[in-house]
């Protein structure tokens, strides 16, 4: 049997668009994979939607207009782990011999949720107690800063970086470069975490892949799997380091072992930076650097456009988007184009292998319910 191999890509503007339809996105994202790849709607055997927020059946939603022939849809919720889990079980029936073409897809459409905070699970002990999002990574970025020794101009440089990385991206929700005092000088969300530390809070998006084992036709270069895993988050009973993204290194130490690379073989790495702190435990999770030295490495500009290893060259969740369901197969888009050399003004020289990173809420105390991460190559 063929291996698994990405044959196209498609991705929709992420942004406020209230007069469009979740579905309108997530259609206009899987015609141009479908295009990209060569291949027609009737092509593909099975689909795979990504969704977090978008009530029932979504996929059957988005599907019903676009002539398809009543194939299987499989719909996943693993909250911003979604479209990542959807593509990992999609290229596991790949690899089973169950299908020779798939198409996976993630869309949200959060403005259609009216605006505001998202809705809260009251059963939930820690949002009972206010532990909501904002206020859990202002909590690790309390901690890590007084560990560590870092300075609130720190993190403000993550945004800053992200924010110049998405003014080259067509499809970003936010296009304009920001100066560590604009950052520092947004209002607080969380102390010590302002505005333009957070990743918006209402966007919408989709993107789409087409997964296949038949001989590629598409317009780039097929696109190789080297790792697909994901896991689960543990429940936290006893007292834990809140400076440390365990379920990430977890995970990272498996996708490693899978894709017989280390760190230091990355090209590139796409993560979940949905507030400044993360990006920088992020860091450290995936052995970029040892425990209290991603500041160190930040500064360097290892982690910019032109270093090393840029992380986020699409934007980021900060200035790029984070439509939840949408943005695990979104970084798969980004590292497909990048390896393929398809980035336009962002795209990382020589790129080789890439990383993706997503995890997806939260279930008892610092750490997330689930986390997908992806390894791919040419």
């Amino acid at each position: 049997m063929s291996e698994p191999l990405i044959t196209g890509v498609g991705i929709s503007d992420f942004g406020r668009f209230p007069d469009l339809t979740e579905e309108a996105l997530a259609q206009a994202a899987i015609l141009a994979a479908l295009k990209d790849a060569g291949v027609g709607v009737r092509d593909v055997e099975a689909f795979y939607c990504g969704n977090a927020l978008g009530g029932h059946l979504p996929g059957q939603r988005v599907l019903r207009e676009l002539g398809t022939g009543g194939e299987a849809v499989y719909n996943i919720d693993n909250a911003c782990s979604s479209g990542a889990t959807a593509f990992h079980l999609a290229l596991q029936a790949l690899r089973a011999g169950q299908y020779e073409t798939v198409l996976v897809f993630g869309m949200d459409h959060l403005s259609g949720l009216g605006g505001g905070a998202l809705p809260l699970n009251e059963r939930d002990w820690n949002n009972r107690r206010g532990l909501v999002m904002p206020a859990l990574y202002a909590m690790r970025a309390k901690r890590y800063m007084h560990e560590y020794g870092v300075s609130a101009e720190t993190l403000a440089d993550v945004s800053v970086k992200n924010r110049r990385h998405g003014m080259r991206n067509p499809i970003a929700t936010f296009c304009r470069e920001v100066t560590r005092e604009e950052v520092l000088s947004s209002r607080t969300v969380a102390d010590p975490l302002t505005l333009l530390q957070c990743c918006p809070g209402v966007v919408d998006g989709a993107a789409a892949l087409v997964l296949s084992t038949r001989p590629a036709q598409g317009v780039g270069k097929p696109v190789r799997i080297l790792a697909s895993v994901v896991q689960s988050g543990l429940f936290e009973i006893h007292q834990v380091d809140m400076t440390e993204a365990e379920i990430t290194r977890r995970t990272a130490r498996l996708a490693y072992e899978q894709a017989g690379v280390g760190p230091h073989d990355l090209s590139l790495i796409e993560l979940h930076d949905a507030f400044t702190i993360s990006e920088l435990l992020y860091y450290e999770a995936l052995g970029l650097c040892e425990r209290g030295e991603a500041p160190r490495l930040l500064a360097s500009g290892a982690t910019a456009l032109g270093g090393p290893i840029p992380v986020n060259a699409s934007g980021g969740l900060i200035a790029k988007g984070h439509p939840p369901g949408a943005t695990g197969v979104a970084q798969i888009v980004e590292l497909c184009e990048q390896l393929q050399g398809r980035a336009g003004q962002r795209q990382v020289d020589g790129a080789r292998i890439g990383l993706s990173q997503v995890t997806g809420g939260g279930i008892w105390g610092v750490d997330h319910a689930a986390c997908s991460i992806h390894v791919l190559a040419l």
